[in-house]
């Protein structure tokens, strides 16, 4: 792995039948970087963070992550190694304060996640750290709302924080600004953003709005029919024909 690589997949595959959904995929990101990863719906991209994340399991491959192949372990093994993700379904416990589902992340961290039933009380660290991240993705107010009771834009944030609360090097961000109004992406995006670059955590975002993409991403890595099909910075992407041909819904390609 060259240096300032933070994890790079080698040929990864992922077979469904006789579909490939990633079909031998060499993926990098970066130390630091905001990567944005983009494509139609079925280009693999959800299937490749799946496999980075743990949540599948590879057909054949590697995945290499601090010089590390982590291509084996477990969701749980390479959470405590450092990935974390959020969801485009937002997978918060509804019936839990906003302040308990961050708190339930730093519990599982510590790996003692029952404490939070029983002896959670005397834990003040963790409940006064739970706080923090709240304040942090400016969601302190809503501390002791349920919550199924947060707008979308709110579940959203509060979805991130719950992976930033796993304290990742590699954070994973699916969709995180999807079925919220238009007036409430940018500061959602501006939160993010600002929280993982003072933090130096690497990001990859898989996102649909080219808005977003363009407006927020070092780099883009465009992927069609299980492959990459480009990779490059803003300004290259909006200028590779194949990416323009290929992807509808950049700037140029729905001028």
């Amino acid at each position: 792995m060259s240096a300032g690589v933070l994890l790079e997949t080698q040929g990864l595959l992922k077979q469904f039948g006789e579909f490939r959904a990633v079909d031998q995929v060499d993926f990098r990101v970066r130390e630091g970087e905001v990567l944005a990863l983009i494509g139609s719906n079925g280009a693999g991209k959800t299937t490749l963070v799946n496999l980075i994340s743990g949540l599948l399991r590879a057909d054949a491959g590697r995945i290499i992550f601090r010089g590390q192949d982590v291509t084996a372990q477990s969701v749980h093994e390479r959470i405590g190694a450092g990935i974390a993700r959020s969801f485009q379904l937002v997978n918060l416990f509804d019936q839990l304060s906003a302040l308990d589902n961050v708190a339930l992340a730093i519990f599982s961290r510590h790996g003692k996640t029952r404490k939070l039933w029983t002896l959670a009380e005397s834990d003040r660290p963790v409940w006064q750290e739970a706080m923090e991240i709240l304040h942090l993705f400016r969601l302190e107010s809503k501390a002791r709302v349920l919550a199924g009771g947060l707008s979308q834009g709110e579940r959203k944030l509060l979805d991130v924080a719950i992976a930033y609360a796993l304290r990742p090097k590699l954070l994973f961000l699916d969709e995180p600004t999807s079925g919220v109004g238009t007036r409430e992406k940018a500061p959602i995006m501006d939160t993010i953003s600002s929280i993982v670059r003072s933090e130096h955590i690497s990001a990859a975002i898989i996102e649909h709005d080219m808005d977003v993409v363009f407006s927020y991403a070092d780099r883009i890595v465009a992927m069609h029919q299980g492959t990459i099909l480009a990779d490059g910075t803003p300004d290259e992407i909006r200028r590779d024909e194949r990416v323009l041909t290929t992807l509808i819904g950049t700037p140029e390609a729905s001028a």
